[in-house]
């Protein structure tokens, strides 16, 4: 997608979750256990707020959050913090300098990106919290989401941060994964220390998972509710798809 499209959707998804969210700001998220609605919603403006200092100040802020930032009011935290998110967006070309976590994404591009997933995430997580349909994701934005999660969160962790996948991955008998959606096709393999993504189905894979673009998306991102009929198919060892998912869990803490 071109940064065009992810500020589009960044706006379509901000725009609904500032209308589902002040239904309901008691309600519990089930997608985010222990939070409320408005605990989703200071999480969001605090994230915002976050991203867009790193792009005014080309580093990330360390310590975070302010602590003055937990007495004001959720949606006004949100409102001002979107807002700010924007004008640091319109300021810059997508390709200008900005601080982040991700090596090799030090642009205002990779948070234009970032801050669309993140956003079509939480508005799922709302919807679900206060029990209002669940709107559509766009199909791009969709695969791209699963591509994001695959490469920049669980790759690049598990490169980066080994330790924290160690007790997961040592024990590993070295599983490949393939997961397919339309138009799109991702193969992993894992082994002790390693989780390496290529695009393109694997030609023999252990697990299978396949789907449309919004469940597969629900699904990596565990944003499927228990209970409800699962948007995909999942084929292979029960053991190997634990472990895939302890990975993404662990990634995205």
């Amino acid at each position: 997608m071109e940064p065009s499209g992810f500020l589009d959707c960044l706006a379509d998804d901000f725009a609904r979750l500032r209308a589902v969210a002040p239904t309901d700001l008691t309600a519990a998220v089930p997608s985010c256990p222990g939070w409320s609605v408005a605990d989703l919603t200071r999480h969001v403006g605090e994230v915002y707020l976050h991203k867009t200092l790193a792009i005014r100040d080309g580093a990330e802020p360390e310590p975070w959050p302010p602590a003055e930032l937990a007495t004001e009011e959720p949606l006004a935290l949100l409102d001002r913090a979107y807002a700010g998110l924007l004008a640091e967006f319109a300021a810059h070309d997508p390709e200008d300098a900005a601080g982040s976590w991700y090596a090799p994404g030090q642009t205002v591009g990779f948070w234009m990106r970032r801050m669309a997933q993140e956003t079509v995430i939480h508005r799922i997580d709302a919807e679900l919290g206060v029990g209002a349909p669940v709107a559509p994701v766009p199909d791009d934005l969709a695969v791209d989401g699963v591509d994001e999660l695959l490469k920049v969160f669980v790759e690049y962790a598990v490169a980066q941060w080994a330790d924290y996948f160690t007790e997961i991955l040592a024990g590993s008998p070295g599983w490949t994964y393939t997961l397919r959606t339309d138009g799109a096709a991702w193969s992993v393999r894992t082994g002790p220390g390693v989780f390496r993504v290529t695009d393109g189905a694997a030609d023999a894979a252990d697990v299978t998972v396949t789907g449309p673009p919004a469940a597969m998306l629900r699904w990596v991102w565990g944003r499927e509710l228990a209970g409800e009929p699962s948007g995909v198919t999942i084929e292979g060892p029960a053991g190997a798809v634990t472990q895939l998912r302890r990975c993404i869990v662990t990634a995205t803490q």
